[in-house]
């Protein structure tokens, strides 16, 4: 029997996948690192779980195609013979704002729900009965997009309100045994934002962050990871949380208001 706990973590070739791989590895997880593109980016964060001792999986697979999801995770058992635990990182959309509406089109707006919210319940029903057996952990990464309504575009608000609302349904559905909770980033500073804005964009928003926001910073793939790795090995007592990871977006701007005292 495999001593150390399993994690699968889909979309962990780059950005907050990597970060939370490498850093479980780091505490002596083995790790399924899930690609769907990005075949070069997903074996480099695979070397690098493996340099700091942890047995990998490198498997590519759509997480909106049922049979994929199920095949990542039997794959997962056959080889370790457990799953502790599932993050679902995997995630698309496309950017823009209420002016282009009209260049949305329902195969888009079903792909990112299909990947976004469809596939993430894939990949919890195919794991529901190992991470039963374990008394796993699963965090799925949403955005304050569900939260607050604000994001890159309406299909991306929609696809994160439906994490945001299958977190609370799943956490009471797996529980005793299995906690469910999601963490919701603002601004990443990850390559995500940039390919999906440019460069200029990206550069833009940032400072708008850093100058509104009460905590004056975007976070980084490893801000998210670091609460992700805590939500899964640790918080023992917390299940069906979403954990606002903004800055303090959701307060608003950083100077309330100032109402005078006579």
């Amino acid at each position: 029997m495999n001593e150390r706990q399993v994690a699968i973590v889909t979309g962990s070739g780059t950005g907050v996948g990597a970060a939370t791989a490498l850093m479980l590895a780091q505490r002596g997880w083995n790790l399924v690192i899930n690609y769907t593109r990005s075949e070069q980016e997903a074996r480099a964060s695979q070397a690098a779980c493996e340099a700091a001792g942890a047995d990998t999986l490198l498997l590519r697979g759509d997480v909106a195609q049922d049979a994929e999801c199920r095949a990542m995770v039997q794959a997962a058992h056959k080889r370790w013979k457990r799953i502790d635990a599932l993050v679902n990182n995997a995630g698309i959309s496309v950017f823009g704002p209420a002016s282009t509406w009209e260049a949305l089109d329902a195969e888009t707006f079903q792909r990112i729900l299909a990947v976004n919210s469809i596939g993430l319940f894939q990949m919890v029903r195919a794991c529901a009965p190992h991470l039963k057996e374990s008394k796993g952990a699963i965090v799925n990464v949403s955005s304050i997009a569900g939260a607050l309504g604000i994001g890159s575009s309406v299909p991306y608000i929609a696809s994160k309100g439906a994490v945001n609302a299958m977190t609370l349904h799943l956490a009471r559905a797996l529980a005793p045994e299995v906690r469910v909770n999601a963490v919701c980033p603002g601004l990443i500073t990850s390559r995500w934002f940039v390919q999906g804005i440019g460069q200029e964009g990206f550069e833009k928003v940032k400072a708008s962050v850093e100058q509104a926001t009460p905590l004056g910073r975007a976070s980084t793939p490893e801000d998210v990871a670091e609460a992700i790795v805590w939500l899964v090995a640790g918080a023992r007592t917390m299940t069906g949380e979403l954990l606002l990871l903004d800055g303090g977006t959701h307060l608003g701007a950083r100077q309330p208001v100032q109402i005078p005292v006579k």
